[in-house]
């Protein structure tokens, strides 16, 4: 789920979204059928602070019936060309922000066909300057954009060949689905401990599962018995609430994640960031400046790793890096400091918000 910046009007998914999330008021109402506080059970670490990323996307959302091109990529690219112009982009998001790990998208179209070799530049050349990678399976567009695997036919050769290259790279973890909103809580976690099995050769430290819905909750997965010792993925969004308090918005995000802190990483959040908000000034009568403060507080209390939607996205509002450079040298400019530097705090570094 995200902020599509070039329509005015919300999208049926999007409204989709915001009558999933209404169950969770701001006064942290518990989420429908999920318990606010879920037992976690083996736990891959003590925190998950080591994930301090972004996510590289697509200016289509990540969600096509056809190749996936990253912002600055080519589909035309050689393997060659995509790691040299990855190389860059992974070098500067380490410059510019900070960041050790960086969430890709992967679909059949991609994986299943000859421009795999060439995508595989990507994941190289991050897991390469010591990246962290979370490649993620997204759905198409249309009417495949209902929150279901598109395909099996096409979905589990896809993994067969993503975990068969990367099963050994330790830098690389593999999320079975992104916001998998048409199941329920019970068959999104019955398809996530099917991959778990499928792929029981992968360690389960290098797997994070989606939270139910549109990532929006984990205490479901946490809770299940058979998804222990993964990592758990969730997602939160400061559009979600046309206003809240910043009190309002850390009790939403507390109650998504119950006990299970210790096993999260948000791998998506966001919020405008080339519309000049000043993220580092409290302004209590801002939505987005309370969320903003809110999140990254609460991630940096809860020692929880944070991936910010999106690192770049071209041509999206909310995205905390621009492209510079040459089509063939590519390098990333800061869209908001403010924001980069909360960014920042979240991961254990700089400063608190100014009184």
């Amino acid at each position: 789920m995200r902020k599509t910046p070039t329509r005015a009007s919300r999208t049926p998914r999007l409204r989709a979204a915001l009558v999933a999330v209404a169950v969770a008021a701001v006064t942290g109402t518990t989420l429908a059928g999920s318990p606010a506080v879920a037992s976690s059970g083996a736990a891959p670490t003590t925190d998950t602070t080591q994930f301090k990323g972004v996510n590289w996307a697509d200016p289509r959302d990540n969600f096509a019936d056809d190749l996936l091109q990253l912002s600055g990529l080519s589909t035309t690219d050689t393997y060659r060309q995509t790691y040299a112009k990855a190389t860059r982009i992974i070098a500067a998001f380490r410059a510019n922000l900070g960041a050790n790990t960086v969430r890709l998208p992967i679909n059949p179209y991609t994986v299943n066909g000859a421009y795999w070799k060439s995508y595989r530049g990507v994941i190289d050349a991050a897991s390469d300057q010591g990246f962290k990678v979370i490649v993620s399976y997204w759905e198409g567009t249309g009417a495949q954009k209902d929150g279901y695997i598109d395909d099996t036919a096409t979905y589990w050769p896809m993994w067969d060949t993503v975990v068969k290259a990367y099963k050994n790279d330790k830098r690389v973890y593999f999320e079975p689905m992104n916001e998998p909103h048409g199941y329920t809580d019970t068959e999104w976690a019955d398809i996530a401990a099917k991959w778990l099995s499928t792929y029981s050769k992968v360690p389960r430290n290098r797997v994070f599962v989606s939270g139910a819905g549109y990532n929006d909750h984990v205490t479901s997965v946490c809770a299940d018995p058979r998804l222990k010792g993964t990592y758990l993925s969730l997602h939160h969004y400061g559009f979600w609430k046309e206003y809240a308090t910043y009190d309002q918005w850390m009790a939403d995000l507390k109650v998504r994640i119950g006990d299970c802190a210790n096993r999260t990483v948000a791998d998506e959040f966001g919020a405008p960031m080339t519309t000049g908000l000043n993220y580092n000034v409290k302004t209590p009568d801002d939505n987005f400046v309370n969320y903003v403060q809110a999140v990254t507080d609460t991630f940096r209390e809860l020692k929880m790793g944070s991936v910010y939607w999106p690192g770049l996205r071209t041509d999206d509002t909310y995205s905390v890096q621009t492209l510079t450079g040459t089509t063939a040298r590519p390098w990333l400019a800061t869209t908001n400091q403010s924001g980069a530097d909360r960014l920042a705090w979240a991961w254990g570094r700089g400063k608190p918000v100014k009184g």
